[in-house]
């Protein structure tokens, strides 16, 4: 089951039924893609519809922004489980290990992927770690290499972080290629390589983890959420007066 916000099909799982599904479908090695969507991509979908499509056919579409929980609430009294790639990355990890899965990191850097691999072989000592690979600037993603790599490592889970939306758009191109689950974590890798620090815990309860970014980084950040923290208030709003006048109702959970 899921349910519209805006433009997305956000999955309504709870957390431990995400994280089971992610292990059968890892445990299986079934070629599939997880999003885990935002306020930015869910800006990026809106005005990109080859990228909303991209989105909504992935095996499952999570809720990783708490206004993406809020905004289900909002429209459909959901109590829905906030399911941020950040959390989900170092369960998985355990799990992991746990069930003799093979794991593949890829994308962002050759520093990031070095801090993750000396976090995971303290944390996770008997995981199996078959891959960490950062794509040169210099040769196109839709290289056939890149799945050839990941099949031939044997990984069951793979970890990707491109940053939104070329994450999402590369899972999408190439989910079939691969005989593994992709997850696009995108900024789960610098918090777990500890190169960025999250927000604390009540700032995520109030949806304000957007601001603690911004703080980190204000100049990368501050035009870019300008714009799409905006422009996400302004398509909630529009849509529910929308109904409103149309004196319509969003259907319950």
């Amino acid at each position: 089951m899921n349910r519209e916000i805006i433009c997305l099909n956000i999955d309504l799982l709870n957390y431990k039924e995400s994280i089971a599904r992610i292990m059968e479908w890892g445990e299986n090695k079934w070629p599939g893609y997880v999003c885990f969507a935002n306020v930015h991509m869910t800006i990026e979908a809106y005005m990109d519809k080859k990228f909303a499509s991209q989105v909504n056919n992935a095996s499952l579409v999570l809720s990783d922004g708490m206004p993406i929980v809020k905004a289900l609430n909002f429209f459909y009294r959901i109590q829905q489980d906030r399911i941020a790639g950040m959390d989900i990355m170092p369960d998985l990890l355990r799990l992991a290990e746990i069930n003799d899965l093979k794991v593949f990191f890829f994308g962002t850097t050759d520093e990031l992927l070095s801090r993750i691999k000396v976090r995971t072989e303290k944390e996770f000592p008997n995981l199996k770690v078959v891959g960490l690979f950062s794509p040169p600037f210099d040769r196109p993603l839709n290289d056939s290499h890149y799945a050839d790599m990941i099949n031939s490592s044997g990984a069951n889970l793979v970890f990707v972080a491109l940053g939104c939306p070329k994450q999402e758009k590369w899972m999408a191109e190439n989910s079939e290629k691969i005989k593994a689950i992709l997850l696009g974590v995108g900024g789960a890798f610098p918090i777990y390589a500890q190169t960025a620090k999250r927000a604390p815990l009540f700032m995520r309860k109030l949806s304000m983890e957007w601001f603690f970014r911004l703080m980190q980084e204000p100049r990368r950040l501050f035009f870019r959420y300008l714009k799409t923290n905006s422009l996400f208030l302004f398509l909630l709003m529009k849509i529910k007066l929308k109904h409103i006048f149309n004196k319509q109702n969003f259907p319950n959970s």
